[in-house]
């Protein structure tokens, strides 16, 4: 169940030769229609890879036909060279696919710096077009893969329709949108426009509320692609929401992953008088070490909590706050509430809940703590 399970795919995932480990690190989406309605979302980051410059020029036009992707490096500041291996490379699945360059989508992850060999990903881009196959999407998920230790895959069926996806990330999660690439498939039939609106509106709650360790990458990407193969139109409600529960699941499945993690934490601020300031209080929590390190240790410091909404300009009251962590209320109108060493912290999942009092708006952000394998992962990091 993959990218490929939509009609009107095919994906593969071969050896380019640009991990030192031997492993899948270039991978090859193809939408053979009828229709190549398409939309991306890109990092908010202001210093962004190449292919990243690359890709925001081709989707401009609504239609992508196809998605390259390579792992073992992000061709990122690796002057006008790096950017012309990404042209090249788009260029090659062009003449390969017989469509035109600026109709591909590229995609790279790895490490910041490192020029990828030009001639491996075109070897590794012929490899890949003659390996595509209508079950490629396990092998394209696995190719896109760094420090992730499992492959991420998603299907969602609609009425008649469907919608398939892959991810990878498992460090740098932070909007916009985690240090990701996501490519999602279906073969409703869905105009662009409505494609851009759906993709909005889905990454707002999903992708974009994974705050992992604060860190926001150069190269995300996600690109959706509607091949109409199914001949069916569903509504715009019925496709956005099926859309973001395919993103909402990849997101959780990225968090799952997250180097080094102990715990999965879930931050929901209620009662904000703005879904941004329930954002806010939440994202703030979410990216306070002294927290996270606190969750690592399974202690229950709701103080750290307090702290970290006290650093945002959302409106509430300092003296009449509520905080609960694992559904025990360890603190009530700012002080201290139930005991606790009622909060069970030996699980993976731990909710934290924040009633701000000020309002009818709430959102949740995800994040999971601070360990030393996260340390220890981060400071001697290979592609």
């Amino acid at each position: 169940m993959t990218i490929t399970h939509p009609a009107g795919f095919t994906a593969s995932g071969v050896v380019a030769g640009l991990k030192s480990t031997g492993a899948r690190d270039l991978a090859l989406l193809v939408n053979h229609g009828p229709t190549f309605d398409s939309a991306s979302v890109f990092t908010a980051n202001r210093c962004k890879a190449n292919p990243v410059l690359w890709s925001q020029e081709v989707v401009k036009d609504g239609t992508v036909k196809a998605v390259v992707l390579n792992s073992g490096g992000a061709n990122c500041y690796t002057g006008a060279d790096g950017f012309q291996t990404t042209h090249a490379v788009a260029e090659k699945v062009a003449e390969l696919v017989g469509i035109g360059a600026l109709d591909v989508v590229v995609c790279s992850t790895g490490l910041i710096g490192l020029a990828n060999d030009r001639s491996d990903l075109l070897s590794g881009v012929e490899s890949a077009y003659s390996a595509l196959s209508a079950d490629g999407g396990v092998a394209a998920a696995e190719a896109i893969m760094t420090t992730d230790s499992v492959a991420k895959n998603v299907v969602v069926e609609g009425a008649g329709w469907s919608i398939g996806g892959m991810a990878k990330g498992a460090g740098m999660l932070a909007p916009q949108l985690a240090t990701m690439l996501g490519v999602i498939t279906t073969d409703a039939v869905v105009p662009a426009a409505e494609l851009d609106a759906a993709l909005r509106a889905s990454t707002r709650v999903s992708f974009d509320r994974l705050d992992s360790d604060g860190c926001m990458s150069t190269n995300d990407t996600v690109t959706v692609m509607a091949s109409g193969a199914s001949g069916i139109t569903p509504t715009p409600e019925d496709f956005t929401a099926a859309l973001t529960q395919a993103c909402t699941d990849l997101a959780m499945q990225l968090l799952k992953d997250a180097e080094g993690a102990d715990h999965e934490i879930a931050i929901t601020t209620l009662n904000a008088a703005s879904e941004d300031d329930a954002v806010e209080v939440s994202r703030s929590v979410a990216r306070s070490n002294l927290f996270k390190a606190a969750v690592f240790g399974r202690d229950p410091n709701w103080g750290r909590v307090l702290a970290s909404m006290g650093t945002t300009d959302a409106v509430f009251d300092p003296a009449d706050l509520d905080v609960a962590m694992n559904g025990v209320w360890v603190c009530r109108n700012s002080t201290p509430a139930e005991d606790p060493s009622g909060v069970d912290l030996t699980g993976r999942e731990v909710t934290v809940t924040i009633d701000l009092k000020s309002g009818d708006a709430r959102a949740t952000v995800w994040t999971n703590d601070l360990t030393h394998a996260y340390v220890h992962e981060n400071s001697a990091y290979s592609s």
